[in-house]
């Protein structure tokens, strides 16, 4: 679901054999795919894979390092390949952006980067960017590119020293990073609002439609080759065609012309029509109906006598035809072909796609827009006139659909409208609604937008494979967002923007545990609910997923923190029993740690408090896992030290995590204070119903145990909501789940009659064995979505 890189890995080891699997894929890419493009792609990657393990080689490369490359600081952008491998160059260097060789042209230097920077110092560069600054008109693809204007900014604002010492920092990178901004034609969207494309993505899609074969295949017959058809039924009506024997002689044509006269006319058109339409295929079937007639007409053409078996051919295709559509000219037929030339006049999906291409052109191609209605109206006069098509044609659904996907808005108005079908989606789009709540501390207008566009960009850098529990970079770790950091701000200010960032918080938990009540928080998401509780300075430790085939067996010590949280919020409820968890234990563990921790001086005595606690609560998951799936090695292995290595072994321990922790449910609910609007038992009937979904899929289903897991997440999910419930209502959702599930197909059903025998098993104050079987015997089973041997669902 998510990079590993964003899932702080203990001790973990870079495998170059990894690298070599990924080089060898994308070799093979290459070698195979018809599509050139693919191909290209696929020779991208391989020299991204070769730099790879030559770094690896020769001790360039250091992954699982916050520097992985030798001589770049923390701050500098890595490439990062999948699964967090840097490549050793970084993401702002390479060859001149077109945009900077446009820069170093007008300001009539060197088209090299450090000629640039040197430029952006001077009088000239610092005014330039200091109209950049207060028109907006800039933007950023990596976090580098504001460094300059932040220097510009700093000497706007009269700390010389301040710009001094970051022009300092930068330099020694000057002639390799790119430090400038891009131009813009607008400002950025305004604050508050986010898209999930932009304009030009979208006028991308649509100028890249091309006819499609079967719609044109279509027109043709409609427009070309049923006219003709008609043609030949009424040669033949005229000409006896209903009694035509065989071997008869050709009679004479209406007005002295000779038929066989007409029949050479007809059978050239046709060679003509033949010649230049060649999308249907239909017609040159020699046993069609409109074929029969044809190869009767070349024997009338060329003068002979029709065989009797052709005659007879003749005779029934005629009938058929008539019987079938009418006589031509009657007013069944007439009707008919009027229908479908309306339908064949109907334009092309691409010929009004490109009327609006035509219309987004003149809208910022690097944004969303807030109008997505303008670009979709029935086509006017006067765009009848300039393309062809018809005034007042509607813009069929699809397309407007595709250029809706631009919406820029709140947030909240694009999950309303269908525009974020998932959870991943969703965190796509946080990190601009971030970026506006982290910039609200600065008083500054041009201060708050540079603020924003830097953190912006900042999400577009990628998450590195780390080891030893080390965090990704951090915004703030940048030296121009330090050096601005006490700049353009007070007191008001910064309490007005830490208001803002706890309000965005709790509407971006809402909207995620209110829209996804059955999925997972992915890790992106939990990064942007991390930064906005430091914005807010609330202390929320929210926690990532983390991957079963690389797991090591230890989690950081925010894991128990997390767990204390959910231990004080669910002691005594539903969940808490569901899942035998002994929140005084919890609540303990957590306890002696806080007090060890805040016995000790900080250095290495805290870092010991803490990898004692991460200890403490990766013995507790393992000993929780071993319990609930039998697999007594688990526990005994994670006891004695050494981890069993097997991602289904893993998977066991990270399932308790996530069920001590809830995985970040309950530290919404506590620290941020969220409050879906459709209400707690409503989220957890829609879990169910995911559930039930889920576990449909499992029929049939070549490897089942992913779908099974992802319906026991949704299970928890689930079981959470319904222990925030009164105790009647969740009475009244216990009765309705056993019923819903008895609506489903049968399999579905009896896969989850257990787990519903379950919750009603506990719902009414029974217990589980420590295997997850009801205590006392029964059909009743605890729902957990990871199993060391195969899975009783299955």
């Amino acid at each position: 679901m998510n990079e590993i890189a964003d899932q702080q890995l203990p001790t973990v080891t870079a495998d170059p054999a990894y690298a070599a699997d990924r080089l060898d894929r994308a070799l093979r890419t290459f070698l195979t795919h018809p599509d050139a493009d693919v191909r290209d792609r696929a020779e991208g990657r391989m020299r991204q894979w070769r730099q790879v393990l030559s770094g690896i080689a020769d001790g360039r490369l250091s992954i699982g390092s916050r520097t992985p490359v030798a001589g770049l600081p923390v701050w500098v952008t890595p490439e990062v390949v999948h699964g967090g491998f840097a490549t050793g160059t970084p993401a702002a260097g390479g060859p001149l952006a077109p945009y900077e060789k446009e820069a170093a042209r007008q300001a009539g230097v060197p088209a090299t980067r450090a000629a640039l920077f040197a430029h952006a110092l001077t009088e000239e560069g610092l005014a330039w960017m200091w109209g950049l600054l207060d028109s907006g008109r800039y933007t950023a693809e990596l976090p580098e590119e504001t460094a300059l204007l932040t220097v510009a900014w700093l000497v706007r604002a009269g700390d010389i020293d301040g710009a001094a010492a970051l022009v300092s920092e930068l330099r020694p990178f000057a002639d390799r990073l790119r430090f400038l901004p891009r131009p813009a034609d607008r400002p950025a969207a305004a604050p508050g609002t986010v898209h999930r494309r932009t304009v030009g993505e979208v006028t991308a899609e649509l100028g890249g439609r091309q006819p499609k074969t079967a719609i044109e295949t279509q027109r043709e017959a409609l427009t070309v080759w049923r006219p003709f058809e008609d043609e030949l039924l009424e040669y033949w009506l005229r000409h006896g065609g209903e009694n035509l024997q065989g071997g008869a002689a050709v009679p004479a044509g209406r007005g002295g012309v000779p038929e066989r006269g007409e029949a050479v006319v007809l059978l050239e058109r046709y060679e003509k029509l033949a010649a230049a339409h060649t999308l249907c295929g239909k017609h040159r079937d020699p046993k069609s109906n409109a074929g029969i007639l044809r190869r009767a007409l070349e024997d009338v053409a060329a003068g002979r006598p029709v065989p009797p078996r052709l005659a007879g051919l003749v005779r029934h295709a005629v009938t058929s035809m008539v019987a079938k559509r009418g006589r031509p000219g009657s007013a069944e037929h007439t009707r008919l072909r009027r229908d479908q030339a309306r339908q064949a006049a109907l334009p092309s999906h691409h010929r009004i796609a490109a009327l609006v291409v035509r219309r987004l052109a003149g809208l910022d191609q690097r944004t969303g827009t807030a109008d997505v209605e303008s670009p979709v109206v029935p086509v006017t006069a006067v765009e009848a006139d300039a393309t062809g098509l018809p005034a007042g044609t509607v813009v069929p659904a699809r397309l407007r659909q595709v250029v809706g996907s631009a919406l820029s808005a709140p947030l909240a108005t694009l999950v309303e409208r269908g525009l974020v079908p998932s959870a991943e989606v969703l965190a796509s789009l946080v990190p601009q609604l971030v970026a506006a709540a982290t910039a609200r501390r600065f008083t500054d207008p041009a201060l708050r937008a540079l603020a924003a566009a830097t953190y912006r960009a900042f999400r577009n850098r990628r998450s590195l494979l780390l080891s030893n529990l080390q965090h990704q970079a951090r915004v703030d770790e940048l030296p121009w967002v330090r050096a601005v950091a006490a700049h353009g701000t007070d007191a008001d200010a910064g309490e007005r923007a830490r208001e803002a960032a706890g309000a965005a918080l709790r509407q971006l938990g809402e909207i995620a545990v209110g829209a996804f009540p059955g999925t997972l928080l992915p890790n992106p998401l939990v990064r942007e609910l991390n930064q906005l509780a430091r914005q807010a300075g609330i202390t929320a430790p929210f926690v990532e997923e983390l991957a079963a085939d690389i797991f090591t067996g230890a989690f950081t010590p925010k894991f128990l923190e997390s767990a204390r949280v959910a231990a004080d919020l669910l002691d005594g409820s539903l969940y808490a029993r569901y899942y035998a968890i002994d929140c005084g234990a919890v609540r303990s563990m957590a306890d002696v740690q806080a007090m060890k921790g805040h016995g000790r001086r900080a250095g290495a005595s805290r870092a010991a408090s803490s990898s004692s606690a991460a200890r403490d609560f990766g013995r507790l998951c393992a000993e929780r896992a071993a319990r609930n799936s039998g697999a007594a090695a688990v526990g005994s292995g994670h006891e004695a030290g050494v981890w069993p290595g097997s991602p289904a072994a893993n998977g066991t321990v990270i399932e308790q995590a996530q069920i001590l922790t809830t995985h970040n449910l309950a530290v919404l609910v506590r620290h941020a204070g969220i409050a879906p609007t459709a209400g707690w038992e409503a989220l957890a009937r829609e879990c169910f119903t995911t559930v039930c979904r889920l576990v449909t899929r499992v029929q049939g289903h070549p490897r089942p145990l992913a779908t099974v897991k992802d319906a026991a997440y949704a299970w928890r999910q689930m079981l959470f909501h319904l222990s925030l419930c009164t105790p009647d209502r969740q009475a009244a959702v216990v009765a309705w789940a056993a019923a819903e599930a008895a609506r489903w197909p049968w399999h579905t059903a009896a896969r989850l009659g257990p787990a519903v025998a379950g919750l009603r098993l506990v719902a009414s104050g029974g217990e589980f064995e420590p295997g997850g079987a009801a205590r006392g015997g029964g059909p009743a089973r605890r729902f957990l979505g990871w199993s060391v041997g195969g899975h009783w669902m299955v």
